[in-house]
Order: C-alpha cells, then sequence, then structure tokens
C-alpha cells in the first residue's frame, strides 16, 4: 500500500514532501521548464502537469493519449482518446468544461484524469462538481496510470488542491472495485481533512475462457443446454441460424440502421432507453462507428435466419475480449429467443479465436447470469472538498440519507 504523504498538524503536505504550488497550465504542449511541476523529496521524482480545457488541444492529445493507454495496459476501449471524445462530442452540455489533467516525467505522459467540470444540483444544493467524461454508457472508467504510479496521483491530487477554482465534489464512477484509484484518492483525501465516500455501483457479468468450447458447454446446466437446442431447432424450421460480424466501417454504417431497428424492438423502444430514442446517444453510437473501426475494436453482430437478420449486439473486440454493450433482437422471433443463440454463437466464436474474455458489462440481468457466474464489480468515489458546502454535501448523502432510509426500513 502507498504510505500516506506526510503532513502538518493543519493535515496540510509537509514542505519536505512537495515545494511549491502546482501551476495550471491551459492548453498544450511542452511546459516551460519550471511550469506545472510538483517536486518529492529524492532524486529525479519530478512531474510536470498541463490541465487541458480548450477542446482543439484535447483532440491534439490523441496520439500521445492512446499511447499512454497502452502502456498502462487498460484492457477495455473506453479510456481510448476516441471513445472519450465522441462522449464529449454527444454528451457535454453548454455549462460543462473540460478538465483533464495529464502528468509528465521528461516529457512523457505517466498519467491522465479524464475530469470535466459543471454545477450539478444535489439535493437542492448547487455543487461545483470535478467528474470523470462519462455516464451510463461508459461502463467503466478510471484514471489512466502508466508509469510512476505514486507521483502520478499526487500530482493529480495536489492540482485539484491547489487550483484556484474551486470545487466542492470529486465524483468518480465506473471505477473497478480494488482500484489503486479509489484506494489512493481515499488515503490523499484523508491525509488532506477530506471526506469521502464509496457508493457500490454494478456487477458486471463475465465469462473468462478456460479449457475448450466444448468443455464449457459441457459445465452448463443440462436443463440449459437443453433450452438451447430446442430454441435452435425451432429457429432452424425458418433458416439456418448463423453469426454475421462485422468490423469494416463501410459495412456497419450500411447496416447501423437495421442494428438500431433490431436495438430498438419491444421494451426498450417504450421504456424510452433505446439508442434511437435519444438524440445524443444515436450521436453517440454513430459517430462511434467512425473513430472505433478506424482505431480496429468495434464490432457489429447479427444473428441470420436463412439470410434474414434478427438479433444484434453492438461491441468490441479488444485485447482479445470481446465486450457487449448495446443488444437487441426482433420479437416477431422471440420463441426462438434469438439474443441467446446469438449470444451462444458468438462465444462459440470468441473461443475459436482464442480470446481471453467475454464481457457482458452492465447490470448482473438474469440473461448474462446464464451464461457465467463471475462478475466484476464498480464502484463510486465521491471526495468532498473541506468546504461547508461540501461538508453538509457529504452529510446528506452518506449520513442523513442512509440514516432516514434505515428509519423507513
Amino acid at each position: 500500500m502507498m504510505p500516506a504523504p506526510a503532513t502538518t498538524a493543519a493535515g496540510r503536505p509537509h514542505p519536505s514532501t512537495y515545494s511549491g504550488r502546482p501551476e495550471l497550465v491551459e492548453g498544450h504542449g511542452t511546459l516551460p521548464s519550471d511550469a506545472g511541476r510538483v517536486r518529492r523529496s529524492g532524486p529525479g521524482a519530478t512531474c510536470a502537469v498541463d490541465v487541458v480545457s480548450d477542446y482543439a488541444a484535447f483532440v491534439h492529445l490523441e496520439a500521445e493519449w492512446n499511447e499512454t493507454v497502452e502502456r498502462a495496459d487498460i484492457a477495455h476501449p473506453f479510456l481510448r482518446h476516441e471513445w472519450v471524445r465522441t462522449w464529449w462530442d454527444a454528451f457535454s452540455t453548454p455549462g460543462a468544461r473540460l478538465y483533464i489533467v495529464v502528468v509528465r516525467a521528461h516529457g512523457r505522459i505517466t498519467a491522465i484524469a479524464p475530469f470535466m467540470r459543471e454545477v450539478v444540483p444535489m439535493y437542492g444544493v448547487p455543487a461545483r462538481t470535478v467528474r470523470f467524461i462519462q455516464n451510463d454508457h461508459t461502463p467503466r472508467s478510471d484514471i489512466i496510470v502508466a508509469a510512476q504510479p505514486d507521483e502520478s496521483y499526487r500530482a493529480i491530487w495536489h492540482t485539484l488542491r491547489a487550483d484556484g477554482e474551486r470545487w466542492d465534489m470529486l465524483q468518480l464512477g465506473g471505477l473497478e472495485r480494488g482500484s489503486d484509484t479509489q484506494r489512493v484518492f481515499c488515503e490523499l483525501a484523508a491525509a488532506d481533512g477530506c471526506a469521502a465516500g464509496v457508493w457500490r455501483g454494478s456487477d458486471s457479468p463475465y465469462l473468462p475462457l478456460t479449457g475448450t468450447w466444448e468443455e464449457y458447454l459441457d459445465r452448463l446446466p443440462a436443463k440449459f443446454r437443453s433450452n438451447l437446442r430446442n430454441r435452435i431447432s425451432r429457429l432452424t424450421q425458418l433458416g439456418e441460424p448463423a453469426l454475421e460480424l462485422l468490423s469494416e466501417r463501410g459495412t456497419i454504417e450500411a447496416s447501423c440502421e437495421e442494428a438500431w431497428r433490431l436495438e430498438s424492438s419491444g421494451w426498450k423502444r417504450e421504456a424510452g432507453t433505446a439508442i434511437t430514442c435519444d438524440p445524443a446517444v444515436h450521436r453517440f453510437y454513430t459517430t462511434l462507428v467512425e473513430r472505433g473501426t478506424a482505431a480496429g475494436w468495434l464490432r457489429l453482430f447479427f444473428l441470420t435466419v436463412g439470410g434474414r437478420r434478427i438479433a444484434t449486439a453492438y461491441g468490441a473486440s479488444f485485447k482479445q475480449r470481446l465486450l457487449l454493450f448495446k443488444t437487441g433482437y426482433d420479437p416477431e422471433f422471440a420463441t426462438g429467443a434469438p439474443f441467446k443463440i446469438l449470444t451462444y454463437l458468438a462465444i462459440r466464436e470468441a473461443y475459436r479465436q482464442g480470446f481471453l474474455e467475454v464481457d457482458f458489462l452492465g447490470d448482473a440481468e438474469p440473461w448474462k447470469r446464464e451464461w457465467t457466474s463471475t462478475s466484476r464489480g464498480h464502484d463510486w468515489l465521491f471526495v468532498f472538498a473541506d468546504t461547508l458546502r461540501a461538508r453538509l454535501l457529504h452529510s446528506i448523502k452518506f449520513q442523513w440519507l442512509p440514516e432516514l432510509k434505515r428509519w423507513r426500513a
């Protein structure tokens, strides 16, 4: 565990640990030799901090950003530049501002905190918030740390604390449970006298691909395997079920309208959660086709029966992992359980390609649990500044409301 920073009696970093305030530098490019630096004791332990708030500067970072993601060995595409940029292009509101903290050592990026600023109402109080550039359409998020984790985390934290534009709440959603970011920020917040709290998020099922496809199939419950055979038999009466896998931009773009139609069929359209129900969501997934295929990881799956597309899955093939994040099927074929058969064929194809994992993402819905008992937990970390408003928000969220729920129960 990383040791907590040395502090004075007032809970501030001890001057022997850090010298000076990090200077916030707007824009991008090479920093002056003494700009934006956070120093730790010891030879060579120096980081330069660049705070990017300009969109053009953010776009300019793409190559360095993705190279940092590669060095950090992140096993999903949700922190790559094209994903974060597409999210910002689709979902950012007029009051939101980029606040991306880039840490460098000897000119090379060691960490990126993909933050944004916005004021959000929280229990009737306008909360000045710094948070990840994400929402429910980004299944997983974090700070990208490729090197020097101790220095990088401390540089990000002290950049936040030294910022002249105050914030009330740091909101880090979609963190994998047990992430270093959660642990370290809790330690740094406590050392600086800032309250923190964690809310439990989703448990996302995933399937580690061990052994062979045949061995995996044999491990599934007999009743489930029997149901699969029956559903495949029903579909076969209409035509041979097959998996269609698209990876090229042109073919995916030509097929998007059909995919959106299938994804919005039935309850999703009625609940207003389908891609076509929200212009921002539609823009996000449509733009992602161009950028995700250019990066080589975006995929579009269809289940076909006699050449007719009856189910779809929008997802990614990334670092020998198959990730599924938008799914749907034609309810006309419900008796054949088309999405169950698509999942069956997709897992078989993942085994054939030698993949390591199929990640179902999202919540632990019953249909996902049919394929695996393994899940990956996620949490939301909230850190509150040492201001009166922030202390009030922390009390409401982590003391008054839980106590009210217990009282009502």
